[in-house]
This record gives structure tokens, C-alpha cells and sequence, in this order.
């Protein structure tokens, strides 16, 4: 399918199903489709980012992956609360992407058109880029911060591991670049290679602990995340924020998105997204299958230890405290990167 097909796609699920809904304030394009030409090809294990706009301080609940006319649509929904005031959108590394391009996909209010038309023109000021790079360093230091050792495994696991990978992130910011989620290493890996910086890639991946890893091994906890995923799906009752990648439909995206970065290649850029799904399958388990969880558990224990080293509470502590040490080395990297991209001026 091309780009194109999949956000005409997307517009159609937008004014089908959010358009007619209480409190619709209108609808954005986010995530890795942003600037690619409509006649691009859109990957199977790709899909289709839309936030839908509400009124109020508090939005519905994340639908998650829904098929809809062929593509795959990730459905987030976002309070206009969060978007009201454009200089806090420029300065969130997570948001201020969504407007430098023209995304929007429905403005009934003007509302989204008129912060595009402000966050556009001031994102590559340095001022501005400064502050989203140091919004996302101040997510690693204060998640990492404020995790728990007395949490169950899988949300210990995941407590340090996004924040972990927020470290990708920040030189991605630096450089203008999408912050994408499960790309977010062969992103950076491009990032830091463009702007020569390349000998910090190999950094990043030892902070997660697969700088080393081979690809048969990879493969191994690849297919065993499978097995785990395949039993969880079924299982499902709880709603978590995640749930919506823990579908049959979502599949092509959590499990076979693995598989393609392994085919080509990128067995360590795919260490980060196997741990997430894994440990969001056992944060699941725990729940509403704990005999499933106990018997899978071993498994997930394995991959966790092959792949990144950590067997227990003081391996995370410690890695935790590897990353903090990390920032930073980050930061200058990044400071440089700002320094010598063409696009940030000011």
C-alpha cells in the first residue's frame, strides 16, 4: 500500500468514526508517515499514526491498532488541553513534530491550523530545539528516577527500559529528526552517522546491553516472544494503555516488525521493541492469565538476561545508574549536533 492509500485510509476512519463523536475538535497525522511523499510505499509492519483532538482536560482511552480500508491505523486520542498553549508544544519533544509540517487531517475550530502556523515557523530556532532536547534528557532522568524495585518484574523491566530509550531520542531532536518509537535506533544510528557522530551509536546500544549480541540469539527470543504473544493475545481482558499493540491485527507491527529489522540486518536495533512487547505481554499475564505468566515467565527472564545482561534487581539498579552517568556525554553530542545542523538557526 502506498502512504497515500493508507492516510486517505486514515481520513476516512476520522470522518466515519471521531468525527461524530462529543467533544471531536479535529484530527493530525504523527509518527514516521510525517513528510513521506504520498506515492511511498508503506511497509506491512508500518502503520498509520492519527491523533484525534478532544475538547476537555482528559481524552477517551487509546483505541490502539485498528485495521480500517486496508491499512493499519495507530488511534491515539489527545485533550486540547495538552496542544492549548503553542509555546509549551514547541518546547515537548513528543508533540512539536506533529506541527512542523501541515498534518492536519480536520480542523473544524481552526484551532490545530493556527498552532501549525506558529509552531512551524519558530521549531528550528535553537531556543526551541534546545528546550525539546532537554525535555526529553529531563524523561531519562526523572523516569529512571522513579523506578520502583519493589514493582513486578515486567513493569521493572519497562520502568528502565523506555527511558532507557529516550537516550535515542535526544540526539534525534538535536538533529530535526522524527523521535519514532519502535525505529527509534536505526534512526539514530542514521542521525549520528549524518552529523558524524557515529562513534556514540555503539554507546547507546551498551546502555541497553545488546551492543554485543548475535543475531541467532536475537532470533531465539524473537521466537519465543512470538510463542508469548500468540498465547497472550487470546487472554486479554484488562484495559492498559498498550493494549491496543497486544491484538492479532497489531501483530504485523509488534512481532513481524522484529523480523524485518533481523532480515535486513538490525538484530541489536531490534533488541528494544522484542523487550517492550515482551515485558507488555507479561504486564498483561500477570493479570489476567497468571498461570500463562508463570509458565511463559521463564522465557521472558531469558531474554531479558541474554540480551541486555540484567538477572535481577541490582543488574537494573546498576544499568540505571549507567544511564544517568551517560546523560552527560548525551548532552554534548547533542549541543554539537545542534550546533552543525543547517536547519537550526537562530
Amino acid at each position: 500500500m502506498r502512504v497515500g492509500e493508507a492516510r486517505a485510509a486514515a481520513a476516512h476512519w476520522v470522518a466515519t468514526h471521531a468525527r461524530p463523536a462529543p467533544g471531536y475538535l479535529g484530527a493530525y497525522y504523527s509518527g514516521s508517515t510525517v513528510g513521506r511523499p504520498d506515492d511511498a510505499e508503506l511497509p506491512v509492519s508500518s502503520d498509520v499514526d492519527v491523533v484525534v483532538v478532544t475538547e476537555g482536560a482528559e481524552a477517551p482511552a487509546k483505541p490502539g491498532k485498528l485495521p480500517h480500508r486496508g491499512a493499519l491505523l495507530e488511534i491515539t486520542y489527545e485533550p486540547w488541553s495538552l496542544l492549548a498553549d503553542p509555546e509549551a508544544v514547541l518546547g515537548a519533544y513528543h508533540l512539536a513534530g506533529g506541527f512542523r509540517r501541515d498534518t492536519v487531517i480536520e480542523d473544524p475550530t481552526g484551532r490545530l491550523r493556527a498552532l501549525h502556523a506558529y509552531v512551524a515557523p519558530r521549531f528550528g530556532r535553537r531556543e526551541h530545539v534546545r528546550r525539546r532536547c532537554l525535555d526529553a534528557r529531563h524523561r531519562v532522568e526523572s523516569r529512571l528516577a522513579a523506578l520502583d524495585p519493589t514493582r513486578p518484574f515486567a513493569a521493572r523491566v519497562l520502568a528502565w527500559l523506555f527511558p532507557t530509550g529516550v537516550t535515542a531520542h535526544v540526539p534525534l531532536v538535536a538533529a530535526l529528526r522524527n523521535p519514532t518509537i519502535r525505529l527509534r535506533y536505526p534512526a539514530v544510528r542514521d542521525a549520528l552517522t549524518a552529523f558524524g557522530q557515529e562513534e556514540l551509536y555503539p554507546e547507546l546500544l551498551a546502555l541497553l546491553g545488546c551492543a554485543e549480541v548475535s543475531a541467532p540469539l536475537v532470533r531465539h527470543h524473537l521466537d519465543e516472544l512470538a510463542r508469548t504473544f500468540d498465547a497472550t493475545v487470546p487472554v486479554v481482558r484488562t484495559p492498559f494503555f498498550f493494549g491496543g499493540d497486544l491484538t492479532e491485527r497489531a501483530r504485523p507491527v509488534a512481532v513481524d516488525g522484529s523480523r524485518v529489522l533481523m532480515d535486513r540486518g538490525d538484530h541489536r536495533e531490534a533488541v528494544f521493541w522484542i523487550l517492550a512487547t515482551f515485558a507488555r505481554c507479561h504486564t498483561v499475564l500477570a493479570v489476567d492469565a497468571p498461570a500463562l505468566h508463570t509458565a511463559r515467565l521463564p522465557a521472558f527472564r531469558e531474554a531479558v538476561a541474554d540480551l541486555t545482561g540484567i538477572t535481577g534487581t541490582g543488574d537494573l539498579l546498576a544499568r540505571r545508574d549507567e544511564v544517568l552517568r551517560f546523560t552527560p556525554r548525551l548532552w554534548t553530542v547533542a549541543e554539537e549536533i545542534m550546533a552543525a545542523g543547517p536547519g537550526v538557526v537562530g
